[in-house]
């Protein structure tokens, strides 16, 4: 079978359906301990603070999990990555339910975070192998199984919260998540042969060639200008219910102002995917970080609560494909049989940047007691992640080639 047929075929579709099912189901840890955050506050009678500690570990594993599952997909596959994940995923709820103390309950959700992670960045590196001329549009699908996860379920675990209690959810998606996982990964055990990874990689050689950087040098550059555009994304994703509070508009019109700007990065996700098939990894990133910096300066002169809807829209609208478009770009200047590896260490790099802006602007507000120079943080680094996309734009460009001598 050629090539051109193996890529962006039926098979590669249906492919993408299942791969974004799973990664609907397997996000859920990162989004059921949101969830059951203030009942563990009061059965461990303890601080929010403390309470936190198990989302903290969580986000860590996470991050973590990306590069060290994706090195798993690149070596043996992504249907043994699942596999090895469900169980990870199992073993993080089942002790979570069961912990006795604070302490444990972290340690378990470690354990959790680091099974989670196979729902982002290694399905997002395997789905890329399969599409050629849709692969922008099918890294954005796949990629907004995250966000997509979050609006599913928090409002099924609320209802069922009520009724049972955390520990008893938790066994429940202890069960739930590997009975899903399982099969369906069963239904990706195809492989794409070694021969159909010609065409991109010769595509991706004349890339970095024209670049003229190493992709090791390159994986780091991309690491770094994760961490800065995550930082400037932290700010209202992490705090806008805080700053909210802080207004006096209350915590519920910030929640509604998350799911706003949570659904227009969904949106985002497809619009940046379709323009990456035309423009391009690095083009698109680009565009994006620029809008979501543009749209950061937004929150500086409009603290009223109905233009503070429209702004957080604007940011999702703004900030949604970037991360997606790493991968991109990653697919774009380095080998296939690399990309396990090289999506999940760049992933893990914006989920660590999510961590430190989160943190970040919570202690720029202790210290001026106001958000407004949080804000500009965001900018800032913002303007650190647009440096380097520009640098590989420009280093990118085909060059004139040299005239002959006479």
């Amino acid at each position: 079978m050629s090539s051109d047929a193996l890529h962006d075929g039926p098979y590669s579709w249906l492919r993408l359906l299942i791969t974004l099912a799973i990664a609907c189901v397997a996000n859920v840890g990162i989004w059921a301990i949101v969830v059951v955050l203030p009942a563990i506050e009061r059965d461990f009678d303890a601080g929010r603070a403390e309470a936190s500690l198990p989302y903290m570990l969580t986000m860590i594993g996470f991050a973590l999990g990306n590069m060290l599952i994706g090195r798993v997909v690149d070596r043996f596959g992504v249907t043994l990555a699942l596999n090895g994940a469900a169980l990870t995923i199992l073993a993080g709820f089942g002790l979570s339910a069961m912990a006795p103390s604070m302490l444990t309950l972290s340690a378990a959700h470690l354990v959790l975070g680091l099974g989670t992670a196979v729902g982002f960045g290694p399905l997002i590196a395997d789905i890329s192998h399969w599409f050629l001329r849709r692969r922008g549009i099918a890294v954005a699908l796949v990629a907004s199984g995250n966000y997509l996860s979050g609006a599913i379920w928090p409002t099924l675990l609320t209802d069922m919260l009520a009724e049972t209690g955390w520990r008893q959810v938790y066994l429940t998606l202890a069960v739930l998540v590997p009975a899903v996982m399982v099969p369906l990964s069963l239904l990706l055990r195809r492989k794409l042969p070694e021969t159909a990874h010609g065409v991109a990689d010769a595509a991706t050689l004349l890339r970095a060639q024209s670049a003229g950087i190493s992709p090791r040098v390159l994986q780091y550059l991309l690491g770094l200008a994760g961490i800065g555009c995550c930082v400037a994304m932290a700010m209202p994703q992490v705090h806008i219910v805080a700053y909210c509070v802080g207004l006096g508009y209350g915590p519920a019109v910030g929640a509604e102002m998350l799911s706003l700007m949570l659904l227009g990065g969904v949106v985002s996700r497809v619009i940046s995917g379709l323009v990456a098939d035309r423009l391009g990894g690095v083009r698109t990133l680009l565009i994006g970080s620029v809008l979501q910096c543009l749209a950061l300066f937004l929150y500086l002169p409009f603290d009223a609560m109905v233009p503070l809807y429209v702004v957080s829209l604007v940011f999702g609208l703004s900030q949604g494909g970037i991360v997606p478009s790493y991968a991109l770009v990653v697919r774009e200047y380095m080998p296939a049989k690399e990309a396990g590896a090289r999506v999940g260490f760049v992933m893990m790099m914006t989920i660590m940047g999510m961590a430190l802006g989160g943190w970040m602007s919570g202690w720029i507000y202790d210290v001026t007691g106001s958000y407004q120079w949080a804000f500009l943080n965001g900018i800032v680094w913002n303007g650190l992640n647009i440096a380097i996309m520009l640098m590989l734009l420009l280093r990118s460009r085909p060059r004139a080639p040299l005239a002959a001598p006479a």
